[in-house]
């Protein structure tokens, strides 16, 4: 039996190319949090946790089937590309279809198109291209957004909120704070209801 912690991300890619799919069961496995840390902040506010994993999952897949090692930029760096790009793509198309959930999420965290990454290797600005400038937030922006969450947190919806953008699950979130699932659960449904009146302050006007 293989042991897939031995091999590293190229690796695992190349056997992937090779139509080994065990290998892509190892790295979609390995890359799974990294999906649910692009997504969460979308759920949060106000997207469909399944929808988004879904979609962030295909463009793990995406970046699985198509990485090439020889553009010199880490698989990580790709799959993240890959994942927003699907995440952007979807809500996207969810601002033009009303009835859908995903139209009112609004990104939470530091643009993903940042200097200090190598993403131009990949020729990331055509994702710019693709994808509404409105998406994707100012730093100072988000360091106030969520700054002004935090500071209607209790300490522990703080400390679940810090878990759960990492993408850790609610299992693993409950065991680093000594709780139950459901008491995670419901944590994070208290963020969701007080980041969507700091939003919308209008909508709950009358609570």
């Amino acid at each position: 039996m293989n042991s897939w912690t031995e091999y590293t991300d190229d690796q695992l890619c190349s056997m992937v190319s090779n139509g080994d799919r065990k290998a892509e069961e190892a790295i979609v496995t390995r890359y799974n949090r990294l999906v649910r840390a692009c997504a969460r902040p979308y759920f949060l506010a106000g997207g469909d946790s399944e929808d988004l994993i879904q979609e962030g999952m295909v463009g793990l897949l995406k970046a699985v089937r198509e990485y090439d090692p020889a553009k010199q930029a880490s698989f990580r760096t790709y799959a993240e590309i890959c994942i927003r790009s699907r995440l952007y793509s979807a809500i996207k198309a969810a601002a033009r279809d009303k009835h859908t959930p995903l139209n009112r999420s609004i990104p939470l965290e530091t643009p993903f198109f940042d200097k200090n990454t190598d993403l131009m290797t990949y020729r990331a600005s055509n994702l710019r291209q693709n994808n509404p400038e409105e998406l994707i937030i100012g730093r100072e922006e988000f360091a106030e957004r969520l700054d002004g969450l935090k500071g209607q947190l209790s300490e522990f919806e703080a400390k679940i909120l810090g878990y759960y953008l990492k993408g850790l699950s609610y299992l693993e979130i409950a065991a680093e704070v000594n709780r139950s699932p459901k008491s995670v659960d419901n944590a994070v449904q208290r963020i969701r209801r007080k980041l969507a009146q700091q939003i919308n302050p209008g909508d709950f006007s009358k609570s």
